[in-house]
């Protein structure tokens, strides 16, 4: 399988060491000092494009590849926004694309272990819910897509809650009214990522935290998920590879 990366920055490298390990070829390296590059590669020569590159370069690379008719697995977090615009390309474009906040398959089981323990803390209101994520100093956007991801989990289980807020407008007595829940983002040396769920009351606290020891299980599962799109068509997500309802 010839694959296209898209960002080669600390993840993109780690991917490329997987791919080759799992016989596959790496058909371009596309970063930011090299944009222009993208153009000289022809569609017969990608069967699949891994985009992990920034909030900036997103929207424009997924655009570009889908027009190409390759399948797309993105892993780039903070353009969200223009999402519903890029599946409704690939739809039209008869194309496939997959989209993850994060291809730990560890991580995906603590999203669903989120929403578990959200609905049993549906019944109980004196509990606040909040949320820390903790990512290296090169990372762009907070709150991660990561942390994102759980607080839509948490709020498909607790009426109350109706959208987040991040550590910036914490202290804003209006942003942390009851139907918010906050995400602090802290950026520190090299960590590749650490998420922490916390529910507090006035006499104990719960909480659930994931802990990436590496890049390494973020940027297996991106590879598997690329094997996994070549052939399909359509817009899918962790959930469909796993086989998870």
């Amino acid at each position: 399988m010839n694959i296209l990366l898209l960002g080669y920055g600390k993840m993109g490298k780690t991917i490329e060491k997987i791919a080759l390990e799992r016989s596959h070829q790496i058909a371009g390296r596309i970063d930011a000092d090299n944009q222009a590059d993208l153009a000289n590669l022809e569609p017969d020569d990608v069967d699949v494009v891994i985009e992990f590159s920034s909030p900036e370069s997103a929207v424009e690379n997924l655009t570009y590849c889908l027009d190409r008719g390759w399948p797309v697995v993105c892993g780039t977090t903070g353009w969200l926004s223009h999402r519903t615009d890029i599946e409704t390309l690939c739809r039209d474009r008869k194309g496939a694309f997959f989209y993850a906040s994060n291809y730990s398959i560890g991580v995906n089981l603590f999203f669903r272990l989120n929403k578990v323990l959200a609905q049993f803390m549906r019944n109980y209101p004196s509990y606040q819910v909040s949320m820390t994520e903790i990512h290296h100093t090169e990372k762009k956007d907070a709150p991660s897509g990561t942390a994102i991801t759980l607080a839509e989990g948490v709020m498909e289980h607790l009426p109350n809650k109706r959208r987040w807020v991040s550590s910036e407008a914490a202290n804003d007595p209006v942003n942390m009214s009851d139907d918010g829940i906050a995400i602090e983002s802290l950026r520190e040396g090299t960590v590749p990522g650490t998420h922490t769920v916390r529910y507090d009351s006035d006499v104990d606290r719960i909480e659930i935290t994931h802990v990436a020891h590496s890049r390494q299980g973020f940027a297996l599962g991106a590879v598997v998920a690329a094997e996994w799109l070549v052939g399909r068509e359509g817009v899918f997500g962790m959930d469909d590879l796993l086989g998870q309802s």
